[in-house]
Parts: structure tokens; sequence; C-alpha cells
């Protein structure tokens, strides 16, 4: 798969430390993957949980992070929507939050 922007998960990680190894282990799992739908991201993320309109949530680093994403599976690419503490997740509606910067 071909992921929209690891620079978003770079700069999330600088500025939480503590989340450097999952979100690493996240991208390169999702880079290796060829998901033709949402059954197939499940099986690889079984906490994955679909939100609507293309958009997965996918909790990182034992569930203190969220991370959603929208995936078009016709392309084999995902773009990173949000990522944040569980707080800064209940503050946005995941199956409509446009794209904001960490």
């Amino acid at each position: 798969m071909v992921i929209i922007s690891r620079t978003v998960l770079r700069a999330f990680a600088e500025a939480h430390p503590d989340t450097d190894a999952a979100l690493e282990e996240w991208y390169h799992h999702v880079l290796a993957a060829d998901w033709a739908n949402g059954v197939a991201v499940r099986q690889s993320f079984n906490s994955a949980d679909y939100v609507g309109h293309g958009r997965f949530v996918f909790n990182i680093r034992g569930n203190r992070y969220r991370l959603i994403a929208s995936i078009n599976f016709s392309v084999r690419t995902i773009y990173i929507k949000f990522i944040g503490t569980h707080q800064e997740y209940d503050a946005v509606a995941a199956s409509t939050v446009l794209f904001i910067k960490p």
C-alpha cells in the first residue's frame, strides 16, 4: 500500500516520542500490505474499526493513540487524516474529518 504521508507520522512521533516504535511498526506493516477491502484490513489489524466514508481507525501503542486513515482500495493508497490522543480523537468526527496536522 502507498501511505500518504510518512511525514505526518514522523512529525507526530517527534512530538510524542513514546509512539515512535509503534508508528514505525504500523507504517512498515501497512506498506507491505495488499488490502483489497475492509475485511483484509481487519485480518491485519483486528482492532481496526470502519467508521464510514472509507475511513478506518487504528489503535496505536496499545490504544493510547488513534490514527484515522482513508483507504482507497482500488489504487492501494492510504491517506492519513488524523493522529492523536484519545482525548483529541473524541473531539473529531472520524468519518468526516479532513486532515488535521499534528
